[in-house]
């Protein structure tokens, strides 16, 4: 078979040059006039140009707009070179701003951005109606990318000026503001024209694919909600953060000193090849995996070599530390501007091909939850006065989901009676009384529940809790008897994946897999792997989604009080008026485990403090 994804018909919404009316607006009737055009079509794509790439904070050059194909304009608004005079943004606001606001469906490539920059200068969009970026990823969330250039070039064969044909790079680059009006208009107007191009082709894709619902219900308003989150950020101890640098900046030097004693000299502990000479020639440490540089320090390699020598072992922790100091006391800190006391992640809607979303500048959902380091670095994070931070986190979000898709009678009947399913799996996997199960049979069984729904192999298993690939094997063939259910749902699932070259989510989310009939064996044990897990953790993931949304549509109503600040993977983090606390909790709680109704109860765990490293469960 041929993957749906390499098969998608080709655009023909196209227009040649020609065709294009493309205008440089620079008075008020003029924009009036074409506003008017624009409302009369119903829909207008929006476009921003500016002088960076941080969207709190950049400086709007330019708006672009278009209404139909090939119909767009430049609104020049703080260019450096311009012969001539550009409208005022209190004129453009005027004009502008109440169709942006709300009377107009709004369409555009990465709104999340250019809604941010047009709220800075007084310009808030309205609900979005179209935005291809997120349409993209929809139909197919593996590809490599959801850039405007490359989707049109691929889809509607209209190939694109690149920002570096006016900005330059490297040293000499400048910013968009320092070009010609003349040059950055066709540009910018191409845009927006482009992206109301590729947003009419993916509607019909959309359908076509059965993705429509997502898309409208889920994904389109998460955007909103996710703007709002940036701009809320989240507040940090500063005074804090400074003193943990410090101790982390010693820390960084006691380890060094260490490993420079341990290896007899000083070396450069970032070389991989000055690294290299240490652990291979001077300490004759055996060599594990060669690359084309020389021979490999990876973490992998360091791990293996740390049975048979201390330093090893000590490089691991150095690097740990050095990586966190950087991420997250560096990169805190140079979040944080002038004045303020909150740091603002980006949420990457199109990254994570689950569905999952990713965060980013700083990376908050990979800060170690379960190390001594990681709990210091989430201390740093506390709620203004007045408030206190809530987390909430949906209890074995995976098992439940597999309980759900599977049907499975003994995992569904653990979970409707609140049982352990851990204690169950052990008890049902060992053969042993549910009374006579220990935290160590209780640990085996939990990574045996887990490791089956991320597809784990007996070898895996083996590695996971160091005991032979024989006796791995035996527990994963002993689950498979006790659960058949789940046995008969991946069989199923790898069944309809082979025949239709994809698989989807409980609500319908699509992930291709065109190496699930691969030759290579790897590649195609990975896309079995994918296709088992993809359904159980694309759907915990549109869960969370579904909540997000439904909170904002509560806290709209004034159902609760405070605010949604980070999203960590089956997790979600609200910062709650204390004296709102008790009304607000609730009302969160039964919103998230009433986001998407399953074959088994959805149970969200709520904790609350005054940072998000100390925190007490809520009716524990």
């Amino acid at each position: 078979y041929t993957p749906l994804t390499m098969t998608f018909p080709r655009g023909t919404l196209s227009a040649s040059a020609a065709d294009r009316d493309y205008q440089i607006i620079y008075d008020e009737k003029t924009l009036a006039a074409w506003l008017a055009k624009a409302k009369k079509a119903g829909r207008l794509a929006v476009d921003v140009e500016t002088d960076g790439l941080d969207a709190l904070h950049c400086r709007l050059v330019g708006i672009s707009l278009a209404y139909e194909t090939g119909h767009a304009c430049y609104i020049p608004v703080s260019h450096q070179l311009a012969a001539n005079p550009q409208l005022p943004l209190e004129t453009i606001q005027k004009i502008l701003g109440p169709l942006l606001s709300e009377g107009i469906k709004l369409y555009g490539h990465n709104l999340k951005f250019d809604g941010h920059v047009l709220a800075h200068h007084g310009l808030p969009l309205g609900p979005i109606h179209f935005d291809s970026m997120v349409a993209s990823y929809v139909l197919n969330p593996s590809r490599n990318g959801h850039g405007l250039k490359d989707l049109t070039l691929e889809f509607l064969h209209e190939p694109m000026t690149h920002i570096e044909e006016l900005i330059g790079k490297g040293a000499k680059q400048i910013t968009i503001d320092q070009v010609e009006i003349e040059k950055v208009a066709p540009y910018a107007c191409a845009d927006a024209d482009m992206s109301l191009r590729l947003a009419d082709y993916f509607e019909e894709q959309l359908k076509k694919q059965a993705l429509e619902t997502l898309f409208r219900s889920m994904e389109v308003p998460l955007i909103a909600i996710l703007s709002e989150m940036e701009r809320k950020g989240i507040r940090v101890d500063v005074a804090y953060l400074e003193r943990l640098g410090q101790e982390f900046q010693k820390d960084i030097q006691a380890i060094e000193k260490v490993i420079y004693e341990m290896a007899g000299e000083t070396f450069n502990l970032n070389s991989p090849k000055q690294l290299s000479v240490i652990l291979f020639e001077k300490l004759k440490l055996p060599v594990i995996r060669k690359t084309k540089t020389g021979f490999s320090t990876d973490e992998e390699v360091l791990q293996t070599l740390s049975s048979q020598h201390a330093l090893p072992q000590k490089l691991i922790q150095y690097r740990e530390l050095q990586k966190l100091f950087s991420t997250y006391i560096v990169g805190l800190r140079e979040g944080l501007y002038a004045g303020e006391d909150r740091v603002h992640t980006s949420f990457n809607q199109t990254v994570a091909a689950t569905g999952r979303l990713s965060s980013s500048d700083p990376n908050l959902q990979n800060i170690p939850i379960r190390s001594e380091l990681g709990k210091k670095i989430r201390r740093a994070f506390i709620p203004k006065p007045g408030t206190i931070l809530l987390a909430g986190d949906y209890s074995q979000i995976d098992l439940r989901v597999l309980a759900h898709v599977s049907k499975d009678p003994i995992l569904c009947a653990a979970f409707r009676n609140g049982e352990d399913i851990h204690s169950i799996t052990a008890s049902e996997v060992l053969h042993i009384a549910l009374k006579d199960v220990t935290p160590e049979h209780r640990r085996l069984a939990k990574s045996i529940n887990f490791g089956i729904v991320y597809g784990i192999s007996a070898y895996g298993l083996s590695q996971q809790l160091q005991i032979s690939m024989e006796e791995a094997k035996g527990h994963i063939d002993a689950y498979f008897l006790r659960y058949a259910g789940v046995k008969a749902w991946i069989d199923h699932t790898l069944e309809t994946a082979r025949k239709d070259g994809f698989v989807r989510t409980v609500v319908g989310r699509i992930r291709y897999l065109p190496e699930i009939l691969a030759t290579n064996q790897a590649m195609r044990g990975f896309a079995e792997r994918t296709a088992m897990n993809t359904p159980i953790q694309g759907t915990s993931a549109d869960i969370i989604k579904l909540a997000m949304i439904h909170l904002a549509e509560s806290q709209k109503r004034g159902a609760w009080q405070g605010d949604m600040l980070i999203q960590v993977h089956d997790d979600l983090l609200f910062e709650i008026p204390e004296k709102q606390l008790e009304s607000s909790r609730a009302i969160i709680q039964k919103t998230m485990e009433s986001s998407l109704a399953l074959d088994v109860p959805l149970v969200v765990d709520l904790k609350t403090g005054m940072n998000w490293s100390d925190m007490s469960k809520i009716g524990a």
